[in-house]
Formats: C-alpha cells, sequence, structure tokens
C-alpha cells in the first residue's frame, strides 16, 4: 500500500475534508466486494455505479455495449460519475474504465479520497472468468485483453490514486479492514 504522491499529513487532511470514498482499479479487483464491506464498516451508503447505469437505463451493461458501443457506454458513465461524485457520505465502486475520461478523474479527484484496488492481470483473469457482464472481454484470449486495458488504465489510476492498495490474494474483509485502517490513521502508510 501507498500514499501517491501527497505526504502522510496532507493525506489525512485530505481525508477529513471530504466525506466519500471513491473505490478505483480494473474489473476484478474488487471494488464492488470491497466496497459495500467498507460502507458496512463505516456506516456509509454504498454504490456501484454500473449498477447506477443499468438503473438509469434499464438494460444491463452488455446490452448498451452492443447497442451503443464502448463509447455510448463512456458517456453514461461520465453522467453518472458526475452526479454520484458530488452525493455526499457514500463509498461508490466504480467501473474500471471510469478512469479514461478526464471529468471522470477530475470529479474524482476533487470530491472525495480515491482509493487504487490494484491487483494482477492472473488474479483479475481468476475473479472474472465465470461472468457474463463484461463485454470488454467478449474475445478469444482474455488475458491479452486485460493486458491491454492494464498497460492502458495503470498510469491513470496511480494519478488518481491517494491510497493504492492491493487486493492480490486477499480476502474482502482483510483488504475492506486495511482501507478502514489507514483511514483513520494514515500515518501508518508507507510513502
Amino acid at each position: 500500500m501507498t500514499i501517491h504522491g501527497r505526504s502522510n499529513a496532507a493525506v489525512f487532511i485530505f481525508m477529513i475534508g471530504k466525506s466519500s470514498i471513491f473505490l478505483i482499479g480494473p474489473m476484478g479487483s474488487g471494488k464492488t466486494a470491497v466496497g459495500k464491506q467498507l460502507a458496512r464498516m463505516l456506516d456509509l451508503d454504498f454504490i456501484d455505479s454500473d449498477v447506477e447505469i443499468e438503473a438509469r437505463t434499464g438494460v444491463d451493461i452488455p446490452l448498451i455495449f452492443e447497442k451503443e458501443g464502448e463509447a455510448g457506454f463512456r458517456d453514461r458513465e461520465r453522467e453518472a460519475i458526475e452526479s454520484l461524485t458530488a452525493r455526499e457520505g457514500i463509498v461508490l465502486a466504480t467501473g474500471g474504465g471510469a478512469v479514461l475520461n478526464s471529468a471522470n478523474r477530475e470529479n474524482l479527484s476533487q470530491r472525495g479520497c480515491v482509493i487504487y484496488l490494484q491487483t494482477s492481470v492472473d488474479q483479475q483473469l481468476e475473479r472474472t472468468r465465470h461472468g457474463r457482464q463484461r463485454p470488454l472481454l467478449y474475445t478469444a484470449d482474455p488475458k491479452a485483453k486485460l493486458r491491454e486495458l492494464m498497460a492502458e488504465r495503470l498510469p491513470l489510476y496511480e494519478v488518481t490514486a491517494d491510497l493504492i492498495v492491493s487486493t492480490d490474494g486477499r480476502r474482502v474483509q482483510a483488504v475492506a479492514d486495511e482501507i478502514a485502517h489507514l483511514l483513520a490513521d494514515p500515518k501508518d502508510a508507507s510513502p
């Protein structure tokens, strides 16, 4: 775990000044599972941006990709992130590609504490292999696609994050406990 680009004191001041936590990271990093647990622990509302998009449109993400393409989905995602990040007292799990849009990165960074849930491509593959809700993995070589996505998105995750926490080989509760501990006492985070 690291604090990205800020001193421990600056992170502590930043965190107490913002009431929401935004989880970013690739698909399969555990954003939804960790987010739900963290929200329970901190007595905050949990929101998944993909679920919100589905509720707004009345259709699932794969159908949006099929009918509107990735660009259409990203427009809807931008609108959802803009409104959701304006809410206070939430834990928000974003989609893996939310950081691709500069407006999303700005809203996330300015309106809450952004935590990048870091995971390896092998762990992603293991966690996503049975899912049917991941249109970007509808390919003959999902591992190659995950590598491609990571190469494109990793610098954006890192520049957007206030904290980076690894989820590889870890249970949801352990990750949520670590995040809660870091939020309560950021001096324990290593720079």
